[in-house]
């Protein structure tokens, strides 16, 4: 299911062959993290299949479908509540577009451009932001392409309202907090796993070049993950005692190190984030926002990190980037083929015991 909502969302968003078609769905579809829980008992699969069928049908422009699946998507995991207003913001998005080109065209000021922007434009875009959003006839347009939507946020939060919070499951564990080094973490994640187009030597070089130009945009956003990492860093009670996954090696080989490792780390954060950006640049500046007030919706309250909260977000930002030459989606697909055999081989054979338990316990994601 996966294979195939992953195939078509390729052909929707960019217009590719059929080889790279296939290839570019056999890479997605072999994601280690979302590859591993197909073949588990887990929400995952059940939870990108029904979320990526609604935003290939919202991309159809059929949002009535789009709002039901998100429906479904939600049913599995609530969070993904998120990724509906993330089909409701790419109508608008595309709306805001549409109008600020023409807006452009208007002003003739040929130094803006709507497809990228620096800071000295972001008075200009929130400006025109406002005042596209105070005219009633420009509301009254948008609630009428995103109803379907807004109908399924509503019942949200008629049902958290009802539930009392979000979370159906055991609420001692799942905890909503202000976690903003989750972001950070995401970066480096999908810095890992996209490094065949993120870590290039041409990236490497423009990052540098970017460094010199604007050095003291750097130092403030340095200084701004500094004081993120150093007031806004948790570490949920799973992550230390819970060692059968990926996360609690990974925190206790290099976060556990010294206590200045997670404030080490921040040029790479930094890095990632740029590359990043720059990868989704030809995307409008409004769906870049769009995406990432999503993002941080997604991340930035979970207390634990769990790599499986970043599949969705590194899947629709994977399926937003230009379409990658095919040398180096093979060089991504063979690795996550090597990950994806790593993990299996130690999931069926490298088991073990808790001392308090009697169960086999298996490593994984």
């Amino acid at each position: 299911m996966a294979a195939l909502s992953l195939s078509i969302l390729s052909e929707s968003l960019q217009a590719v062959s059929g080889f790279q078609r296939i290839l570019s769905s056999l890479t997605l579809a072999t994601f280690p993290t979302l590859y591993f829980f197909t073949f588990l008992y887990y929400t995952d699969t059940g939870s990108v299949f029904f979320t990526l069928f609604a935003y290939l049908m919202c991309l159809y422009g059929n949002h009535k479908a789009s709002a039901l699946l998100g429906f479904c998507a939600f049913m599995f995991r609530q969070t993904n509540i998120v990724w509906t207003v993330f089909c409701a913001g790419n109508v608008v998005a595309e709306k805001l577009n549409e109008a600020w080109k023409t807006e452009l065209l208007k002003k003739k000021d040929e130094r803006i451009s709507s497809m990228r922007t620096s800071f000295s434009d972001l008075t200009l875009i929130t400006r025109f932001l406002i005042e596209y959003l105070i005219s009633p006839k420009n509301l009254i347009t948008l609630i009428a392409l995103t109803w379907p939507y807004i109908v399924l946020v509503t019942a949200f939060f008629v049902f958290v309202f009802i539930n009392g919070g979000i979370v159906v499951g055991d609420r001692s564990s799942h905890e909503a907090c202000l976690h903003f080094p989750q972001l950070f973490y995401f970066l480096s994640f999908t810095l890992f796993f996209s490094f065949p187009h993120l870590l290039t030597p041409a990236k490497i070089r423009k990052f540098l070049q970017s460094l010199r130009r604007h050095r003291v945009q750097y130092i403030l956003i340095a200084a701004i993950s500094l004081f993120l990492i150093w007031k806004f860093t948790y570490v949920h009670k799973y992550l230390l005692a819970d060692n059968r996954h990926y996360t609690f090696y990974v925190w206790r080989k290099i976060f556990q190190r010294h206590e200045l490792v997670k404030y080490v780390l921040v040029p790479a954060y930094i890095f990632a984030g740029w590359s990043f950006v720059d990868t989704i640049k030809s995307k409008s500046i409004f769906w870049i926002l769009m995406y990432f007030v999503c993002l941080l919706s997604v991340t930035v309250p979970q207390k634990l990190l769990e790599f499986r909260y970043f599949i969705l977000p590194f899947l629709i930002y994977r399926l937003n980037i230009p379409f990658p030459p095919v040398h180096r989606q093979l060089v991504e697909l063979a690795f996550y083929t090597v990950v994806n055999a790593i993990t299996f081989y130690l999931f069926l054979n490298k088991t073990f015991q808790w001392p308090n338990s009697v169960e086999i316990q298996r490593f994984m994601w």
